[in-house]
């Protein structure tokens, strides 16, 4: 079963002078401030703006861990076929301000093993995307894979102040679509027919954290992030999700 905070139903009505419905006051409310391009350190992994310079050779031998290229299907741009062909791909996102991407360095080794981005980036309302995920398989399934997400959530809503963080998808992306629930994210439906990529159509399915969700959320990454809920062999002891239920 799924936690719903009371933060993620629907927020109450109030009737203006002609009697209809409209939403609540934010009368503190100012633009927020575009994200900083600075590392992002945590207990597993640290985010750094990518720089081909610094992280494309390690993003090419990461990504060549797979034995196809089936994790970028669902992605705008192809699979790099050769290191120069990498190095050209990093050397592009790498210039872009929005999306904004970061490598997801590990820890351990000191090597990039993926990247992520921050991307429609809307300070005026408060609203931020995480986008462009491209987690090797050194990456995937780790510690580091779960806090990457946390760290970028925590910049978002900790020092920004934004008041919406999303997440989109190609809606036949399964595995992206049970990240997204498996991270907190709230499903908010399917746009159809948004998106031409790749000489195919796709609907996008769309998600969403809010800011009053985020401390509930934000203490279950925390605690799942902690040594504590890991075994010698790096297991897991609770699921994330686990965390997210109200205790008893």
């Amino acid at each position: 079963r799924r936690f719903i905070s009371p933060e993620s139903l629907p927020m109450p009505a109030r009737l203006n002078e002609y009697g209809q419905s409209i939403g609540p006051l934010v009368p503190e409310w100012t633009a927020r401030a575009l994200p900083p391009r600075r590392p992002i350190e945590g207990r597993y992994c640290t985010l750094e703006p990518l720089d081909a310079a610094r992280h494309a050779d390690d993003l090419y031998a990461a990504y060549a861990q797979a034995p196809d290229g089936r994790d970028w299907t669902y992605l705008f741009v192809e699979r790099p076929g050769d290191l120069a062909a990498t190095r050209a791909h990093v050397e592009r996102a790498a210039q872009t301000a929005d999306p904004m991407h970061f490598a997801v360095i590990d820890g351990q080794s000191g090597r990039a093993v993926g990247t992520l981005a921050l991307m429609r980036i809307d300070p005026t309302h408060g609203a931020i995307e995480v986008g462009s995920v491209t987690f090797s398989p050194l990456l995937k399934q780790t510690p580091m894979s779960t806090e990457a997400q946390y760290l970028l959530m925590k910049l978002a809503f900790d020092e920004l102040g934004y008041r919406r963080y999303e997440w989109k998808c190609d809606n036949f992306n399964e595995p992206s679509k049970r990240a997204a629930h498996r991270l907190g994210f709230q499903f908010e439906g399917i746009f159809r027919q948004a998106v031409v990529y790749k000489g195919r159509s796709r609907d996008t399915a769309w998600f969403s954290i809010t800011d009053g969700e985020w401390p509930v959320l934000r203490t279950a990454f925390e605690r799942w992030l902690s040594p504590e809920n890991f075994d010698a062999q790096g297991k897991q002891r609770m699921a994330l999700d686990r965390f997210r239920l109200p205790r008893t």
